[in-house]
């Protein structure tokens, strides 16, 4: 119930940000990339490690490392809210601070032929959750959702994590979700916000799989990741270069393309997760087996991709006519 004090808290901290922002003009303008029509505050998703923050401060610092990495990664994505920043700038502090993170889930520990794959799907997987966010609703909602997963599974499975830490977690995202999930949002999470909920859900993640030993709950972010190993793919196929701005990923082909309400696209990602989670949480696989379920659910999601999008979109002619119509 303690933790339930947050909530005004962080709601009033929220809208004094939003009064900064205004004042310094702290606000995201439609581009290629975005799904967006209007200007809009960015950075709302300050609140997440603004939260985490205030649990540290008051709790002792019970983890201390990645408290620390999740403040220098927040401060570096906040700054390149506010303007363009160096790839090496950014890349060299991911890096810090994913190696704080390791350090303190223990993972620094194993051997070096599991921690250089480990860092590169950890950093990218943040990567992957920043290109994720790009509609009103879809960081928040499928968030919350992981969240609220690892707090179930800490409470009735097996204990890996202080569990006020995931509850302080889940209430920031109930505060952003009022701004954003919206059909007009007040906020946008920034790269701030998605960087920073990344960054937070990959340390609960690791201590869960580590103290498991199961990567079946690799699954908890399927349908994220689904959705950017193949747009990934796809990509390369047309021969884009990968880290110019786009509009690509299935989420924003719903949106852009069919014309479907950010609402519904970002309800639709969160209770499919939901679903996947379930079947998770209740499996009892060995890597085998759960490696047979993401091979068939990686063909699923890119079989109705096809059915939805069309083969010559998907390939380079649709995508090829579409500009030239432009």
């Amino acid at each position: 119930m303690l933790q339930l004090l947050y909530l005004p808290v962080l709601a009033l901290i929220l809208l004094f940000y939003f009064r900064l922002a205004v004042q310094f003009k702290i606000i995201d303008k439609p581009n290629q990339r975005s799904s967006h029509s209007r200007i809009t505050i960015r950075g709302g998703g300050i609140i997440f490690p603004i939260a985490i923050l205030l649990q540290a401060l008051f709790s002792g610092f019970q983890y201390p490392l990645f408290t620390s990495g999740l403040l220098l990664i927040s401060i570096v994505s906040f700054y390149d809210d506010l303007r363009p920043l160096s790839n090496k700038v950014r890349i060299l502090v991911h890096l810090i601070a994913v190696s704080l993170l390791f350090m303190q889930t223990g993972l620094w520990t194993y051997p070096v032929w599991i921690v250089i794959p480990v860092y590169i799907l950890v950093i990218g997987t943040i990567n992957a959750y920043n290109f994720m966010d790009g509609i009103n609703g879809i960081t928040g909602a499928y968030s919350l959702i992981t969240i609220l997963s690892l707090y179930f599974i800490n409470e009735s499975h097996i204990s890996f994590a202080l569990s006020e830490w995931l509850i302080v977690a889940a209430l920031s995202l109930l505060v952003f979700n009022f701004f954003n999930f919206r059909k007009k949002a007040k906020c946008f999470a920034g790269d701030v916000g998605s960087v920073s909920m990344a960054f937070i859900i990959i340390f609960f993640l690791l201590l869960l799989i580590i103290q498991s030993g199961d990567l079946k709950y690799i699954g908890l972010l399927l349908i994220y990741g689904l959705d950017t190993v193949s747009t990934l793919i796809f990509r390369l196929i047309r021969r884009e270069n990968i880290f110019e701005a786009h509009r690509s990923h299935f989420y924003q082909y719903l949106v852009n393309g069919k014309g479907w309400p950010h609402l519904q696209v970002s309800s639709l990602y969160m209770l499919v997760q939901v679903l996947v989670n379930v079947v998770i949480i209740y499996s009892d696989w060995d890597a085998f087996t759960f490696l047979v379920f993401i091979l068939l659910s990686g063909l699923a999601f890119v079989g109705m991709r096809f059915v939805v999008e069309g083969r010559g979109r998907l390939m380079g002619k649709g995508l090829a006519n579409e500009k030239i119509s432009k």
